[in-house]
């Protein structure tokens, strides 16, 4: 059973930065896809970054393009989301997710196209 485990979440002010990491349990170039969502109160878990495990394609929520950068370290079986310019609107929990099925592009930030999940890590910026 596949575990992820997520950290690196915390309080940071407007304009700061943090480093997500998602720790794998399993090798992740036996995943397809991985990818960093999140979920605000009362609002729809979204997708803010994902990439094929191979590293030929990554892809951005129009939200944070520019300021996030997902990676992965295949060695260490360990996807990082590095978040730069936070802004209040960027508060929520965010989650691992992974695929072993081939996402279409157009899909890769569909929440539906993930079956693994982390538990979250919470990120609250403050204005």
């Amino acid at each position: 059973q596949v575990q992820l485990m997520e950290s690196g979440g915390g309080s940071v002010q407007a304009g700061g930065s943090l480093r997500l990491s998602c720790a794998a349990s399993i090798n992740t170039h036996s995943n397809n896809y991985m990818g960093w969502f999140r979920q605000a109160p009362g609002k729809e878990r979204e997708g803010v970054a994902a990439m094929d495990t191979s590293g030929r394609s990554t892809y951005y929520a129009d939200s944070v393009k520019g300021r996030f950068t997902i990676s992965l370290d295949n060695a260490e079986n360990t996807l990082y989301l590095q978040m730069a310019s936070l802004k209040p609107e960027d508060t929520a929990m965010y989650y691992c997710a992974a695929s072993w099925n081939r996402v279409p592009d157009s899909r890769a930030l569909v929440r539906n196209e993930y079956l693994h999940w982390g538990q979250g890590t919470q990120v609250t910026v403050s204005s």
